[in-house]
């Protein structure tokens, strides 16, 4: 006679035991993970239409402060010599690569220095997304989100965003509180020179005027004016203009 099956279920071994805690933690990493991505492609998708709100520097200005000057301005409403002094003074291939300018990284690695690797788009993730100062990780962070915004946003929003957000003097932000807080102008109707002024002094905008710009900002806002110019030329300023 057939011996008869034995009804009882065998134990699971140790291993298993040990195992399945393990499978449930990594299936739950890849859910938090995958909720991550969501919510920060969802929320970067979403700025490419819908302008970001009061950036965490701003909020740390407020505090400090008490109040901060900024109003959003669609680029349309901003001089485009403007954009095109920024990209000159910031980031001249900006038309040319995907988020990270490599030759600018190399060679700032072969001078041993970061200066001038940063592009427009990275610069936009950290002011929009992260935080200023320097760590690996909001480094990191930064270069995970670039080719982000670069997917969803065009070059122009890139542009766009960035004016809108950056500092150009204590408590002032965007580029609509600059043109009036140093020309006493709106940001439509700024000048070849004004324009080329507001983008020298954005490496260091509290300790350099656009209204009363010392010798080097005069003569880093010259260089600007010509670059201006040469990008327009030679279209390495079409992806932005309309």
């Amino acid at each position: 006679m057939a011996r008869k099956q034995s009804s009882r279920k065998s134990k699971p071994s140790v291993m298993d035991r040990i195992a399945a805690p393990v499978v449930w933690a990594r299936v739950w990493v890849v859910r938090v993970v995958l909720i991550v991505v969501v919510i920060v492609c969802g929320t970067v998708l979403a700025h490419r239409w819908y302008a970001p709100p009061d950036t965490l520097y701003m909020k740390q200005e407020v505090f400090r402060l008490g109040e901060i000057r900024h109003q959003w301005v669609p680029l349309n409403d901003v001089a485009p010599v403007m954009a095109r002094s920024l990209v000159a003074a910031e980031d001249a291939n900006f038309c040319l690569h995907w988020g990270f300018d490599m030759n600018a990284i190399r060679d700032a690695l072969e001078d041993g220095s970061g200066r001038g690797a940063s592009t427009l788009s990275q610069q936009v993730v950290k002011n929009v997304y992260l935080w200023h100062g320097r760590s690996w990780t909001r480094k990191a962070l930064e270069a995970a989100l670039t080719p982000v915004v670069e997917l969803f946003w065009s070059k122009r929003r890139i542009i766009e965003v960035y004016l809108n957000v950056a500092e150009f003097d204590e408590g002032i932000f965007g580029i609509d509180a600059a043109a009036r807080h140093y020309f006493d102008v709106a940001p439509d109707a700024l000048t070849d020179v004004q324009a080329a002024r507001l983008a020298a002094i954005l490496p260091n905008p509290k300790d350099r005027s656009a209204a009363q710009p010392s010798d080097s900002t005069r003569n880093r806002a010259a260089g600007i004016m010509d670059g201006a110019a040469t990008i327009r030329r030679d279209g390495r300023a079409a992806c932005f203009e309309d």
